[in-house]
């Protein structure tokens, strides 16, 4: 059974400098945790012939499709604000691109497929942790709605890698709409590559923002688009309590995607200064500093860009200044429009955001679960009688009594009637989000007895979030407080 990747390269094509080419490191002994069967078809793959052993062996990089032209990406950027002038892809491989069903150019990249050029004394390999996290958690982002690079397959390789201790290997197999980063015009930028600056502009603009060619200042339009990608996407985040963990710039895509789930998590209760990170010692990366940080890292692909926004230094600073100072403002809109939608409300007021910002207040001082309080909130918005589970979850019930006096208050200038407005809140309030101590037990059930029936009931959980799933409501619980995960690690 022969497997075919209709592989449609243009990285590749790029000159030598922006890669390194490179094979993936054999395996001793492939076995296939779970392929992703609707994604392939999307990809125009088999997935029956993935699935064969001829398939698992293209997923882990035992062996090579003819089609290939397997690379490692240059890359640099700043890791927790020091700026690193070569990172790379130390332990993936772009196989290479397929068009999807819609039209879509998508990588196919191996991560945990051995040593790279960029692997700086690393081994390349990713551990079975890692890898089953990313798996889930990236998932559960495409199944909210939110822009993501996806998992085509999660693979045991037979091998074990060191870390801590020994742990048995992994690959996953990624899916994005490319993996060209901030920290990509970083590596040109850093090497006064003006040249290189502009192939790598040009071809994510023909790639992701074709509009920005037809401009007078195409590469200014280019990072107006980029700005506005990243408020919104950061803006999503926010809506359902994600925290990226370590949003260096060499994590942060161009195409506004999320990518790199390293020590990802979702917050159980609200606080916005919450981390989960085990290297984020100072919280750069916390849940409220987010939109901060992608401003941050936004200036530092604008600082990369200067060169080829204008000739004249002064003029370039000013035209990146301008740019920038949208960030701000589209931020907020995206972010204050997904909170009207949470809190079901389908028309704007000024007073909204206060009302929005004071329920999130309350939530913080009372220790109420992120999740749940706006799950619950959307039955409370059909009728009072939904109020008493959603106090429930407050220290302190009166905070939310008093806030739901004004809440209803401006839901009776709104035109919807109850059970429509109950609809729209639970499209857009999960009932369920990849909880840190739930991915933690996948997590050890598969090292510890290579049981990954776990794994596969918490990805069909959390692949659709904003279904009910009676039979399985134990997953939407917040963890008791001797089941919380307070620390998550890269680890790959």
């Amino acid at each position: 059974m022969t497997v075919h990747f209709p592989f449609n390269n243009t990285y590749a094509r790029l000159p030598d400098r922006f890669y390194a080419r490179v094979a993936p490191t054999p395996v001793s002994g492939p076995k296939l945790i779970r392929l992703n069967r609707e994604l392939a078809v999307q990809l125009g793959l088999d997935p029956d012939r993935l699935a064969s052993p001829e398939g698992v062996e293209f997923l882990c990089g035992r062996r090579v499709p003819e089609e290939a032209e397997p690379i490692a990406m240059a890359y640099a950027g700043h890791q927790f604000g020091h700026f690193v002038p070569q990172l790379g892809d130390g332990r993936a491989i772009l196989l290479g691109e397929v068009v999807d069903r819609d039209d879509v150019r998508r990588d196919i990249q191996l991560k945990g497929s051995g040593p790279t050029p960029f692997s700086r004394r690393g081994d390349g390999r990713a551990a079975l942790g890692p890898v089953l996290r990313e798996y889930l958690v990236s998932e559960a982002m495409a199944a909210l709605g939110i822009p993501t690079t996806r998992a085509l397959a999660a693979v045991l390789t037979g091998d074990v890698v060191a870390r801590e201790m020994p742990l048995p290997g992994a690959v996953l197999t990624r899916v994005a709409s490319s993996h060209v980063r901030v920290g990509t015009f970083q590596f040109f930028a850093a090497r006064q590559d003006v040249e290189g600056l502009r192939l790598l502009a040009d071809y994510v603009i023909g790639r992701h923002y074709p509009q920005a060619a037809g401009s007078d200042r195409p590469y200014r339009a280019f990072l107006d688009l980029v700005i506005a990608a990243q408020a919104d996407l950061v803006a999503r985040w926010l809506h359902v309590g994600f925290i990226h963990g370590v949003m260096n710039t060499d994590n942060m895509s161009v195409a506004g995607e999320t990518i790199d789930y390293g020590p990802c998590a979702f917050m159980d209760a609200y606080d916005p200064a919450t981390v989960f990170s085990s290297i984020d010692q100072q919280g750069r990366y916390a849940y409220g500093n987010q939109p901060r940080i992608a401003l941050w890292n936004l200036t530092r692909l604008a600082e990369a860009l200067l060169p080829l926004l204008s000739d004249d230094e002064e003029k370039a600073v000013a035209e990146a200044n301008e740019a920038l100072g949208a960030f701000p403002r589209e931020f907020e809109t995206a972010y204050h429009e997904g909170l009207r939608r949470k809190i079901g409300l389908a028309t704007e007021r000024e007073e909204d955001p206060a009302l929005a910002g004071d329920l999130l207040k309350a939530m913080a001082e009372n220790g109420a679960d992120f999740t749940l309080t706006f799950r619950r909130l959307s039955d409370a918005a059909a009728g009072p009688e939904g109020d008493e589970a959603v106090r429930n979850l407050f220290i302190n019930p009166l905070a939310y009594d008093a806030w739901a006096v004004r809440w209803r208050e401006r839901l009776a200038q709104e035109p919807q009637d109850g059970a429509s407005r109950r609809a729209a809140m639970r499209a857009v309030n999960p009932a369920f989000i990849p909880r840190n101590h739930r991915v933690e037990a996948v997590i050890q059930a598969g090292l510890e007895h290579n049981d990954f029936a776990p794994f596969e009931e918490l990805l069909a959980v959390v692949s659709k979030p904003y279904d009910d799933q009676p039979s399985l409501a134990r997953y939407a619980e917040p963890p008791e407080p001797h089941e919380r995960v307070l620390r998550t690690f890269c680890g790959t």
